[in-house]
């Protein structure tokens, strides 16, 4: 069910790390844009992404995900996450990483966002939402937990 691996690294300058990741991987990117760069690699099996972003705060890892074959398997292993206890984010059919996908997000305790995704087909843009909100592409912002405070009722 899973095609590949995924790793999404940010970077403050992505000509510097396209040299640094050519050589090695000892592979061209399948695609470039300004401020985006992926390599799709068969070994091993990783889809690999470099987003041009500000991390002085976030670090550098953007989110991690496994690319599978079609949309029947986000959501079947959607199916299993939501059944596992896992809060999920759904996003289908979003533009995202200049390409159409359909997803699926959960985030583990410490907050790195793990991406089930299908890949229908390249964009010209980097997400559906305002260019400059960066949060559109790629996690989506973590939902916040609710508080909720049980009291006795009062006799």
């Amino acid at each position: 069910m899973i095609n590949r691996m995924h790793v999404a690294v940010n970077c403050s300058d992505l000509d510097k790390s396209l040299e640094f990741y050519k050589s090695f991987f000892g592979a061209e990117p399948t695609k470039v844009k300004e401020n985006y760069a992926k390599f799709e690699l068969e070994e091993p099996a990783l889809h690999f992404s470099l987003n041009v972003r500000d991390f002085n705060k976030e670090g550098v890892l953007n989110h991690l995900g496994f690319q599978v074959n079609n949309t029947e398997d986000v959501l079947k292993m959607g199916e299993r996450l939501r059944e596992s206890g896992l809060l999920l984010i759904d996003e289908m059919d979003t533009t995202c990483c200049y390409a159409v996908q359909d997803k699926v997000w959960v985030y583990d305790p410490d907050g790195n966002a793990w991406e089930i995704f299908y890949t229908k087909e390249d964009s010209e843009f980097e997400s559906a939402g305002d260019a400059r909100d960066l949060s559109l592409c790629c996690a989506p912002p973590q939902p916040q937990p609710i508080n909720i405070e049980l009291t006795s009722p009062k006799k």
